[in-house]
């Protein structure tokens, strides 16, 4: 990494990061988190006070993202800031910058976390509680899976958005993102599929395991093809859930 700005300068950067929603409001949203958190990078780049006011008040203006994923915007905003002050660049290219990184990276970080790392922590907590209901590992695993990416991802993507800059939503990100919400999404459907059947049937009991399993299965295939975009989600799900049901009421029988 080269540059004006330094790794101290980014680690407080991302230690801000944390707090981008702590002044939301309706007229700028996260505008005033954006600029407090950029501002360990503008004081290095603009040591003449009356410049650094005047970014950093460009800076307090309607932003809004994801807010995990913002990080990388920040990165990337460093970046170009850091070009702005070698006399490349205006305020208008700031501001177009930020409303495409903050546009993209919300889609982006809604599916990913939202969508997909919250539910599979939870699946995972599910299944840990019920096969250790007198222990903390539940809680335990489901705030790792979640909080451990999410922190990581906090210091680590405002490294990785100064280093590619505005460029950081590149090809290789979406299919890094493509393939961690698709395998997050498999792995949480089997684990939530398995929760399901520990619950029904707690250490193998009651006798008839195939009908907890058949209905474990139904469950979990449901689950899966509901994040196919056609036919309709909602009727893979239904269709697949019923013919589980069926088939569980079959073996019953």
């Amino acid at each position: 990494m080269s540059g004006q700005v330094d790794r101290a300068t980014l680690l407080r950067v991302g230690l801000r990061a944390n707090l981008l929603q702590a002044a939301w409001n309706f007229e700028r949203q996260q505008g005033l988190g954006w600029a407090y958190a950029l501002a360990p990078a503008l004081a290095r780049l603009y040591p003449e006070r009356a410049t650094r006011l005047e970014r950093l008040a460009e800076h307090t203006a309607y932003f809004n993202t994801q807010p995990t994923l913002a990080s990388l915007a920040l990165g990337a905003a460093i970046r170009a800031e850091e070009q702005r002050a070698a006399g490349v660049g205006d305020a208008a290219g700031m501001a177009r910058l930020k409303s495409a990184l903050g546009s993209t990276l919300a889609a982006a970080g809604d599916r990913l976390f939202w969508f997909t790392l919250r539910p599979f922590a939870a699946a995972v907590g599910v299944l840990l509680a019920l096969a250790h209901p007198q222990r903390a590992w539940g809680a335990l695993a489901l705030w790792c899976l979640y909080a451990l990416p999410h922190q990581g991802l906090r210091f680590g993507g405002v490294v990785w958005g100064y280093v590619v800059g505005p460029s950081v939503l590149t090809g290789v990100f979406r299919d890094r993102l493509e393939y961690t919400v698709r395998w997050l999404a498999v792995i949480g459907c089997a684990v939530l599929g398995v929760a399901f059947a520990w619950g029904l049937a707690p250490a193998g009991e009651p006798r008839p395991i195939a009908v907890q399993s058949a209905l474990a299965v139904g469950l979990g295939f449901g689950l899966l093809t509901a994040q196919r975009a056609r036919p309709s989600p909602t009727r893979w799900a239904l269709a697949i859930g019923i013919l589980g049901l069926g088939l569980a009421l079959r073996v019953h029988g």
